[in-house]
């Protein structure tokens, strides 16, 4: 049963339409304990198919959750609602992060990290004079102000010794990113693997004409996307967190188990959404930045202190905190399944 469930339409215009279906008629939250809004990232593809199957499958309603799913009008947007009074988001942690240095206080902790790596690349054509962080220098990059790759910028530049003041940094709107790449008005953009190279292939680049610059791969120690709760909520549903987290767990585990099945999930949500690069975003997704090797040593969801406190170093690097956060001002672990639940099946 999935009475309980019901995902909104996004603000960013009604074509999202199918975003708003109800998953069924005669909702009503009485058949649940708990009312739970979930807002996602700004991207309702194939990278945030777990969420929406773990839905689809009633593993939420299964916790005594009645869910409303948002897709949200970006990371930091959610960050922003969410300290505003929201319950759950998929956000950026180091959006997170940047916050906690502006407003100590500020109402919001991470519970599960889904992207071990994050997604943040820089994606230059190689037609273009672009095959490595230092091409970049006397050359156009364009990069949208509310990205997160581009908040990571500054770090990149600095661990790969590219002089940032050669680079001529375009400020251009999400939309017009990948095709202005594409069409040769940039020499570069910053964006997200699945997001910005599928993209790119879409409007006809070469895929060996595109060179992605996965940041993870150049230094950054930093971890990505997680879920974070408002302080308060949780702290009014504590089961109400732990709940969701169970239930998430499940729809992720059914996703990797069946990734082909699990975008039908999200193609009933999104108009227009076709299946075979939804599913390549959704692969991507899995490979480089939610199963990767500390996540199958060590399962999903957690952060490895040692890292999470260099990741923390590498920001200070290129940002002057005011007050330096701690691991356990971001993070909260209270929240996980048992470890033996966030194993990696073999």
């Amino acid at each position: 049963m999935r009475e309980c469930e019901q995902v909104r339409p996004s603000r960013r215009g009604r074509k999202l339409a199918a975003a708003s279906l109800l998953l069924a008629l005669g909702i009503t939250p009485l058949c649940a304990q708990t009312s739970v809004k979930l807002s996602l990232n700004g991207q309702l593809g194939g990278a945030v198919a777990p969420f929406l199957v773990a839905a689809d499958k009633g593993y939420y309603h299964d916790e005594g959750l009645y869910m409303t799913i948002d897709p949200g009008a970006g990371p930091f947007d959610t960050v922003n609602r969410l300290a505003a009074g929201g319950d759950i988001i998929f956000g950026d942690i180091n959006a997170l992060i940047r916050l906690h240095d502006q407003n100590p206080a500020a109402p919001i902790k991470a519970v599960f990290v889904l992207y071990n790596r994050p997604a943040y690349a820089v994606i230059g054509r190689k037609s273009r004079g672009v095959a490595g962080p230092k091409d970049l220098e006397d050359r156009k990059l364009g990069a949208p102000a509310t990205d997160p790759a581009f908040a990571e910028w500054p770090l990149f530049a600095h661990l790969n010794a590219v002089d940032a003041a050669k680079v001529t940094v375009l400020n251009v709107a999400v939309p017009v990113r990948e095709p202005m790449l594409a069409s040769g008005e940039v020499d570069a953009i910053t964006g997200s693997t699945f997001v910005s190279y599928v993209n790119l292939k879409e409007r006809g680049v070469p895929s060996d004409d595109i060179d992605v610059m996965l940041m993870a791969d150049y230094g950054l120690e930093l971890y990505g996307g997680a879920i974070l709760v408002n302080a308060k909520f949780a702290s009014d549903n504590p089961e109400a967190v732990r709940g969701f987290l169970r239930g998430f767990l499940k729809g992720l585990r059914d996703t990797i188990k069946n990734p082909t099945a699990a975008i039908d999930s999200v193609l009933k949500r999104s108009e227009g959404a076709r299946k075979e690069i939804e599913l390549e975003r959704l692969r991507i997704a899995l490979r480089d930045n939610i199963l990767t090797p500390e996540v199958k040593a060590q399962g999903f969801g957690g952060v490895e202190p040692a890292r999470f406190e260099r990741a923390i170093d590498q920001i200070a690097l290129v940002h002057k905190f005011k007050t330096r956060p701690r691991t356990e001002d971001v993070f909260d672990a209270s929240f996980l399944p048992p470890l033996a639940d966030r194993k990696v099946m073999k």
